[in-house]
């Protein structure tokens, strides 16, 4: 039975709220992204500005195809892994004439193109769920593979929002709306003997660590699996210290922590995570909910 759940629209809100409630006993969330590829590479040895300055241009060009979220407790076990594959019209994108082969790519890795056409999930629609979900869970651990550019396309999702000017802003913007629990494997690879100083992709690391496979390579669900059990064989074979490594991403020095600097604020995203006193008859806090208006869904809501 493959364990990953593939969500589209039709079974979104459901999906959702299983993974709400599973979020108040398994805090630690494995994400992996599939995207339009890359509009400019970066060259290796690149400069961390360069390095910065490609990643806003691909990812405010671009959007988001799927997100892999699979979720587990501090002792890695896992509770489940989602693959949400969100609507994307490859006739009509305007990124289509720089990605055909990054397309062709990911179609020969498995992604129905046709489906996420029709039934495919609207992001919008999903920001505001996953915000509202993020309101409510604010210590979460998020753990990626290689994730600048999982962690650029997640803050623009949940933001609206372009990347901001300089990576100093990307880590604190990600501190702001994430937290700054954040681990990057390939970073963490790098202080472990014996794996490349961290020069190898996931799938040969899960080799080198004797891990398999669920599911297909360069498929968000797969891979965020993939990462959560290399991540828990990884801290079982070398001892690691989180301490060390929490808040950096590999390819950026600057590590993910709060500003005490004004900050332009994100009307999307902080609508939700303003701190407000409730009256204490209130159930919940009355924060504005996506599925209340939303045509299709217009009679769900969270509890």
């Amino acid at each position: 039975m493959n364990p990953i759940i593939p969500v589209w629209r039709y079974n979104l809100v459901d999906e959702l709220k299983c993974i709400d409630s599973l979020l108040h006993f398994h805090g630690v969330v494995y994400v992996d992204t599939e995207f339009p590829g890359f509009l400019i590479d970066t060259p290796r040895q690149a400069s961390e500005s360069l390095i910065y300055s490609n990643l806003k241009f691909n990812v405010d060009a671009t959007t988001l195809i799927q997100l892999g979220l699979t979720l587990s407790d501090e002792n890695g076990n896992i509770a489940g892994c989602w693959e949400f594959n969100f609507s994307f019209d490859a006739q009509t994108e305007v990124t289509k004439v720089y990605t055909d082969d990054s397309l062709e790519f990911l179609k020969d890795h498995g992604i129905n193109f046709e489906k996420l056409k029709n039934d495919g999930i609207d992001i919008r629609f999903f920001s505001d769920a996953f915000v509202h979900i993020l309101a409510k869970h604010r210590n979460l651990k998020w753990i990626t593979f290689h994730g600048l550019y999982d962690m650029a396309h997640m803050v623009t999702m949940v933001t609206k929002s372009s990347l901001p000017p300089s990576s100093l802003d990307f880590t604190e913007l990600i501190a702001n709306v994430f937290g700054c629990y954040v681990f990057d494997i390939k970073y963490i690879a790098t202080f472990c003997d014996g794996l490349s100083k961290g020069e190898l992709g996931l799938e040969k690391l899960a080799k080198i660590l004797r891990v398999k496979r669920v599911g297909g390579a360069h498929q968000a669900g797969s891979d965020s699996l993939l990462s959560a059990t290399v991540f828990s064989r990884l801290k079982t074979v070398y001892g690691i210290d989180e301490s060390r490594h929490v808040g950096f991403l590999y390819g950026i020095g600057n590590r993910i922590r709060k500003s005490v600097r004004p900050r332009v604020l994100y009307p999307s995203f902080t609508r939700y995570c303003q701190p407000k006193i409730y009256h204490p008859m209130l159930v919940a806090p009355p924060f504005f909910h996506p599925f209340v208006l939303h045509p299709i869904c217009s009679n769900v809501m969270f509890s």
